[in-house]
This record gives C-alpha cells, structure tokens and sequence, in this order.
C-alpha cells in the first residue's frame, strides 16, 4: 500500500523519474522537420578534385559519379526542407532550409523523372474543419479551414460560390502535393494546391 502511494505521489510530480505527462496548461512546441520542395538546377561542370566535381555557378562539390569532364552541361537535383513548430497556440511557425544539392544527371529528362517521382499530385477527399466569414470596412472575406493529412490545419480563402457549397459539409475535395522525402521515401508532407471539381 505504502509503494503504491509513492508511486502515485511521483507520477503527478514532473521532478520524478515516474512522471508520464506535462502540467495541465502547459504546452510544449512540437517539432517536425519535413521536406519541402525539389527543384532542378542547370549548370556547368568546374573543377574536377579527385573522384569529386564542381559546379557552377554556385562552385558546389559533389560526387564526380558520371565521369563528366570541364565544360560538361549538368542538371541538379536540389532540395530544401521545412522545420514545422506547433506552438502552444496552436499556430504553426515555418523555418525554410537553404537548398541542397542531392544529385547530378547528364539529361534534364533524366532529373525530371526522379522530380515526378518525388512530387506527387494527387487528389483526395480532405476534413473540413469549418468555414467563416469576416467583415472589415465594407468588405466581406470568407474563408475554409481544412485538416492536412499530416495533421495541420490551413486556412485558404475561398469565393461566395464555393463558401456556399462548403459550409455545412464535413469533407472537401482537394489537389495536394505530396513532397516525398529523397532517401526515405514513406517520409512525406502533403501541401493544398487547391481545389478539386
């Protein structure tokens, strides 16, 4: 009986080995760091260093893996992620990556197809969490609230029209891309790129 109210005592005191949760009221930022987008870069080969190049213009070193010479024309796979912070406000707080170059090819045909793989369209059925409409000098805005797979709620302006069609649904029809992560490719953000018909 004795260990059981020590037990007990120690999971609601945050200073103990035992505690399993957070204070009632205080909430800590959540953190998550996704990928973001993918673009292909075009440039010239520099210097060859070893088994490594260069590429201009940004003078960037990467992996000599095509046996390219001086001179040669060379497509990159550049990428850049995201570090998403859910605030205790529930607002969500986005700090962009500088790009980063994952990967040369000989053809802009050979980086396209690795870029279709990597950024997907689809479309699906998304939760509508609601829609309202605010007034300021005269003028009258109305707007969706929309739940993203990944579990972050968006808020995107939308028309009289489409205002009237939502308002009461508990789902939307949405185009979202799908940013897929280079080397774990399950790893994914999906981003609103409007609405579907």
């Amino acid at each position: 009986m004795l260990l059981a109210l020590l037990l007990a005592a120690g999971c609601g005191n945050s200073q103990s080995v035992f505690y399993t949760g957070s204070e009632t009221g205080e909430a800590l930022p959540s953190t998550a760091t996704v990928p973001w987008d993918y673009r292909i870069v075009e440039g010239k080969v520099g210097d060859l260093i070893g088994s490594d190049m260069t590429v201009l213009p940004d003078n960037e070193m990467l992996p000599n893996d095509a046996n390219y010479a001086t001179g040669d024309p060379v497509w990159t796979l550049q990428y850049m992620t995201a570090e998403l912070v859910a605030g205790p406000d529930n607002r969500n707080d986005l700090v962009l990556s500088s790009w980063q170059t994952i990967k040369s090819y000989k053809t802009e045909a050979e980086a396209k197809a690795d870029l279709e793989e990597l950024k997907v369209t689809v479309t699906t059925e998304v939760d509508l969490v609601g829609v309202y409409k605010t007034e300021y000098q005269g003028t009258t805005r109305n707007f969706a609230v929309l739940s993203l797979p990944s579990g972050h709620e968006i808020k995107q302006p939308v028309n009289e029209e489409r205002y009237a069609s939502l308002k009461g649904q508990k789902t939307a029809n949405a185009v979202l891309e799908e940013v897929h992560d280079y080397i774990d490719y399950d790893a994914a953000y999906a981003k609103f790129r409007g609405w579907a018909e």
